[in-house]
């Protein structure tokens, strides 16, 4: 019985490093293929929350930004987070009916007049 638990053991211990090997794998192919798909005109955001437009992605390493109109920095790719998508807004306004048909939360009454009741 005893020849049995080091072995038990031994998963045990291995299982957890083995399948965390893996998700770190996956999560590092999926960057890699991220930062190889970029091209001019793709919105991104760098690991120090900048936002910016990609201008030039010819190099391997580097790739050239555009932080604000006329504003290029380069960069390495490696900086690179994630893409982002253009939030489009409705420009549909809402009127003051629907947002009180929307609304049903009751406004109580000042506290001057709660006292005096």
């Amino acid at each position: 019985m005893s020849s049995f638990i080091l072995p038990l053991m031994l998963v045990v211990l291995a299982l957890p490093l083995f399948l965390s090997a893996r998700k770190q794998k996956k999560v590092y192919a999926e960057m890699q293929q991220l930062q190889n798909s970029l091209g001019p005109g793709d919105r991104v955001m760098t690991s120090s929350g900048l936002y910016a437009t990609v201008v030039d992605a010819t190099d391997d390493t580097t790739i050239e930004l555009e932080l604000a109109p006329g504003v290029h920095t380069t960069w390495l790719r490696q900086a690179i987070r994630e893409k982002v998508q253009d939030q489009v807004e409705d420009a549909a306004e809402v009127t003051e009916d629907e947002v009180e048909a929307e609304s049903k939360a009751e406004v109580a009454a000042p506290l001057e007049e709660q006292k005096n009741k």
